[in-house]
């Protein structure tokens, strides 16, 4: 009994960093599959598209670009936002069982090839590969990470990893925009969506490996 609830807490901070971060890029391929369906039921004219028309768009570097295998936006918008709802379900409920991270990945996968965008890959990428260590018992870590740095990085788990999705909200909503306070340059404009962005691939290692260090706290806690 004991063990059983060891086992079931130890992966929280994993777990939670996985369901942030997938929810924003889930919602990332939403948002491209609205302005598919935008464009109506018309043909895409081939693999690479742009997901909003030009009917929508507002400043010069809006497009959002994507790809997709339907040959249709109206088809390739649904498939889209289908499928980041399935992704959020997913990462919500399953992403902590034996094939969670796989499905997760399979599922960006099909999100790319359906209009959800070619931005987001690094960044699903990166948290498929630290969900794989979900299930893990982190052995090397918890040789090699120092108690000052666990307890310190456990501080700031979820402090960083809400600002990692919210940076990558950000650049993604400043894509589709282009309003940035204080200037109209385009190219401004397109450095700053750009550096929210990096910034955002950046915080999500810190907020992985900080993850990391809560859980091994809290089992070491619950242990004791």
């Amino acid at each position: 009994m004991y063990q059983t609830k060891t086992t079931t807490t130890k992966s929280k901070a994993r777990r939670i960093t996985t369901i942030i971060l997938g929810f924003a890029l889930a919602m990332g391929g939403i948002h491209h599959g609205f302005f598919e369906i935008l464009q109506g039921n018309t043909p895409t004219n081939g693999m690479f598209i742009e997901s909003i028309g030009p009917d929508h768009r507002i400043w010069l570097h809006g497009n959002d670009p994507a790809v997709t295998l339907i040959p249709n936006f109206l088809y390739t918008g649904m498939a889209s936002v289908v499928t980041g709802i399935l992704i959020i379900f997913w990462t919500i409920f399953f992403i902590d069982k034996k094939h969670g991270p796989s499905i997760f990945l399979l599922l960006f996968i099909l999100l790319t090839l359906t209009g959800g965008g070619i931005g987001h890959i690094p960044f699903f990428i990166l948290a498929w590969a630290y969900a794989t260590n979900t299930r893990s018992d982190l052995n090397w870590w918890k040789k090699n990470l120092p108690e000052k740095w666990k307890r310190n990085l456990a501080k700031v788990w979820l402090p960083v990893t809400i600002l990692s999705a919210l940076f990558f909200i950000t650049g993604l909503e400043i894509s589709v925009f282009g309003f940035v306070p204080g200037t109209s340059d385009p190219e401004i404009i397109l450095t700053v969506c750009w550096s929210f962005l990096f910034g955002s691939l950046l915080l999500i290692n810190v907020s992985y490996i900080s993850g990391y260090a809560y859980d091994l706290l809290h089992n070491k806690q619950h242990i004791q």
